[in-house]
């Protein structure tokens, strides 16, 4: 996270996380964090800026069922018109793939399966009328990377069968 001079930047997430956070970076003027769930509502009223908010959402979707994930990305809509969301997504394949491997086999309960999977962004604009896919990126596709064969082979077919990818979403005002 570079800082302009201009930027705020908001640290959201549980109470363990932001204690443990606040161990390693320290808040400031222009850096908040923020102790709460995403799904709770009240956050929303301690960000200070109205409009071009960009919102980043890194491994947190999968763990919530769709619903939820909806409601919240028409919560921000609704709050910030105008504003965009990047996130990381992965298909329904992709979910049952890594409950099955990675997750069950490490000995995690059902507490921790990854739930949403989502087969094409452009499903998104589905949800609500003011959503616009604006790009969809993956992962293994970016030129240059230095990768061993292996890797790189996987990384084709997860990028060909679009498994794993970051979604840039906006919210277009009504």
């Amino acid at each position: 996270r570079i800082d302009n001079g201009r930027v705020l930047w908001y640290d959201l997430d549980l109470p363990d996380v932001i204690q443990l956070r606040r161990r390693f970076i320290p808040e400031s003027e222009r850096r908040k964090f923020i102790t709460a769930s995403f799904l709770d509502e009240s956050w929303l009223n301690e960000i200070r800026v109205s409009e071009q908010v960009l919102f980043i959402a890194a491994g947190v979707f999968y763990y919530f069922e769709e619903s939820e994930v909806r409601e919240f990305l028409v919560r921000l809509a609704d709050r910030f018109p105008g504003s965009e969301i990047i996130f990381d997504a992965s298909s329904p394949y992709g979910i049952k793939t890594a409950n099955r491997m990675v997750i069950k086999r490490s000995g995690l309960d059902e507490n921790s399966f990854l739930k949403w999977g989502l087969k094409n962004a452009e499903t998104l604009t589905t949800w609500d009328k003011r959503f616009r896919v604006l790009n969809t990126h993956y992962y293994f596709g970016e030129k240059g990377r230095n990768l061993g064969l292996r890797l790189r082979s996987i990384g084709w077919i997860s990028d060909r069968l679009k498994i794993q990818y970051m979604v840039h979403l906006k919210f277009n005002p009504d």
